[in-house]
């Protein structure tokens, strides 16, 4: 018999951890400004006590917009979109044919009502379906301002006749004010095992939630700067979780939609 294949799952998890880190370090370097730019917007909309909306159309960009929503740590004033349509709880296949039918964005952000004094979110790694572009050009048609969070190498890299994209052609990081770029590479698995022909281990959920949470953590400096303290979740499982986050709920219950 043939020698079997002898399989260091310990290094292959070592790898993962450096290209995960790797990845963080480059959104940490190299998107400081944008980051920096689309803090002080996020500042401004919960200096005037505005909503901060956040939509992640698509399977598991879906997760972004629950990353930075009724979180521990996570600001008040974010409102997540989850809308059910491309939510894999709802099927997964069901999710990447509705992710990619143009109109449905449109439909999702003119359901929200927004309008020119709000402000949206927009994450998807990949940053090209067809219900991303559409939430993007709706939102700008209503005057919405717009950052985005995805991956200019893999948009950029992705041809203009997948299936997948809207149909002209558009990435998100044209068409938003603010774009930030969460770095995912090209395929997003990131882990290669020998005998094998495809990788495995995706990184894009880490990506948009490191790039998120750092969002968060310069627009809630930017605030305490100004003299602001804003209202953050805590934790409903640790002790007097419940009665800290029930001093907020009135302000925001109604407005939020998702509350």
């Amino acid at each position: 018999m043939p020698d079997k294949t002898v399989i260091d799952a310990d290094q292959l998890c070592e790898g993962y951890f450096a290209s995960t880190q790797a990845l963080m370090r480059r959104v940490l370097e190299e998107e400081k400004t944008p980051l920096d730019q689309a803090a002080s917007k996020l500042a401004d909309q919960i200096a005037a006590d505005r909503l901060v909306h956040i939509y992640g159309p698509g399977g598991h960009s879906n997760l972004a917009s629950q990353e930075v929503f009724f979180r521990a740590g996570g600001l008040m004033h974010i409102s997540a979109i989850l809308d059910e349509g491309t939510l894999l709880s709802n099927g997964a296949l069901r999710s990447m044919a509705i992710e990619r039918t143009p109109g449905y964005g449109k439909v999702v952000i003119a359901n929200q009502r927004l309008g020119e004094n709000d402000l949206l979110i927009l994450v998807n790694a990949y940053g090209i379906n067809a219900a991303l572009i559409d939430a993007a050009l709706e939102a700008r048609r209503r005057g919405t301002f717009l950052i985005g969070i995805s991956s200019r190498e893999h948009a950029s890299n992705t041809s203009p006749d997948h299936p997948a994209r809207h149909p002209t052609r558009q990435n998100l990081h044209d068409v938003v004010d603010i774009a930030v770029d969460c770095k995912v590479p090209i395929g997003d698995a990131v882990v290669a095992v020998p005998g094998m022909s495809e990788n495995i281990a995706a990184i894009s959920t880490f990506a948009n939630a490191f790039t998120l949470n750092c969002l968060v953590i310069r627009t809630v400096a930017k605030l305490v700067e100004r003299g602001i303290e804003p209202p953050v979740w805590r934790s409903g499982n640790a002790p007097g979780g419940d009665e800290a986050n029930a001093r907020f709920i009135g302000k925001f219950q109604g407005r939020v939609r998702a509350l």
